[in-house]
C-alpha cells in the first residue's frame, strides 16, 4: 500500500524512530479498538478508495433522450479521521540511542482518541458523516438495566433471548465502556464465580472493552451482519516540525453501515 501522502519520508528522524512509532501505536491501537473484534472488516482497499457500494439505485427524474431510463448508483462515502500528535526530536534521538523509556505520551493520546471516535461511530453513529450506529438502528428497546453489577447476567440472558426470539443466531459479544468492564472484572458472583466468565457462557462470545460505548451493546458474532469498510487503515504520518518538536498525526479512512439491524441490542446505561 502506498504511504506517499503521509509524508513519512520528509520526516527528520530515523528508520529506526519510525518503527518506534508505528510500534507504540499498533499496540495501543489494537488494545482500544473494540469495534473491530465485533464486526466485519473489510480492507484496507488503500487511500484512494472512496465509497461503499451499497448496490442500490435511485432513478434519475429526466432522461435527454424520449424513452430511455436512467438510475444513478448510491454509495457511502469513506470518512477521512485523523489525530495529531507531537513528540520531542530529543526523545527519539535518545531511542535511536537504545533508550527504552521514550516519552509518547502524545502518541497514546492520539491512538486512544481515533479509536474512541471510531467505537462511537460504529456503535452509536455519527449522523454528520452519514454514519448510522448500531444502537440507532437496532429496533429492539433496551435492556433497562441497574447498577448492581450481580444482576448483570440476567440483563445479558434477556438480550440474547431477544436476539433468538428474532431469528439471530450466536454466538454473541458484548461491548462495553471501560467503567463497565472494570466492574464486570472486577465483580465475583455469590459462590465465587467470575462475572465475567459467567457473561461469557451467556453470550459464547467475548466481551469486549471498547472505549465510547455508552452502556452495552450485545450483537451477534455470525458475520454479515456489521459492515466496516476500511480504506487506508490507521496508519502514522509527518505534517510539520518546529524546532525540537515533531508534529505527526495517525489517520485512516471508512466508512460502516448495518446490513442487519435485528442482530443487536443495547444494554441501557445506568
Amino acid at each position: 500500500m502506498t504511504v506517499d501522502h503521509l509524508l513519512r519520508a520528509r520526516a527528520p528522524i530515523s528508520s529506526h524512530s519510525w518503527e518506534l512509532l508505528d510500534q507504540e501505536a499498533k499496540e495501543r491501537l489494537v488494545a482500544t479498538l473494540g469495534a473491530r473484534k465485533l464486526i466485519d472488516f473489510s480492507g484496507p482497499n488503500g487511500w484512494r478508495h472512496s465509497a461503499s457500494n451499497l448496490g442500490r439505485v435511485k432513478p434519475v427524474a429526466d432522461s435527454p433522450v424520449d424513452q430511455v431510463h436512467a438510475f444513478q448508483r448510491l454509495v457511502l462515502p469513506l470518512t477521512e479521521v485523523r489525530a495529531p500528535f507531537t513528540v520531542s526530536r530529543d526523545e527519539l534521538q535518545n531511542g535511536d540511542r537504545g533508550a527504552q523509556d521514550v516519552d509518547l505520551t502524545d502518541l497514546d493520546k492520539a491512538a486512544m482518541r481515533i479509536a474512541e471516535t471510531e467505537n462511537i461511530a460504529v456503535f452509536h453513529g455519527w449522523k454528520k458523516a452519514g454514519i448510522a450506529g448500531i444502537t440507532e438502528c437496532s429496533p429492539h428497546d433496551e435492556v433497562p438495566r441497574v447498577g448492581d453489577f450481580n444482576d448483570y447476567p440476567s440483563r445479558v440472558a434477556r438480550a440474547v433471548e431477544i436476539l433468538l426470539r428474532s431469528g439471530i443466531s450466536g454466538p454473541y459479544g458484548l461491548a462495553v465502556g471501560p467503567a463497565d468492564y472494570t466492574a464486570i472484572v472486577e465483580t465475583t458472583e455469590h459462590g465465587g464465580y467470575p462475572l465475567f466468565q459467567h457473561l461469557r457462557d451467556i453470550l459464547g462470545g467475548p466481551v469486549v472493552w471498547a472505549p465510547g460505548v455508552r452502556g452495552g451493546v450485545v450483537l451477534s458474532l455470525r458475520g454479515g451482519d456489521f459492515l466496516f469498510d476500511s480504506g487506508q487503515d490507521l496508519s502514522v504520518g509527518h505534517d510539520w516540525s518546529d524546532g525540537d518538536t515533531i508534529h505527526f498525526y495517525i489517520e485512516q479512512s471508512f466508512s460502516f453501515r448495518v446490513a442487519t439491524p435485528e442482530a443487536a441490542i443495547a444494554l441501557a446505561a445506568t
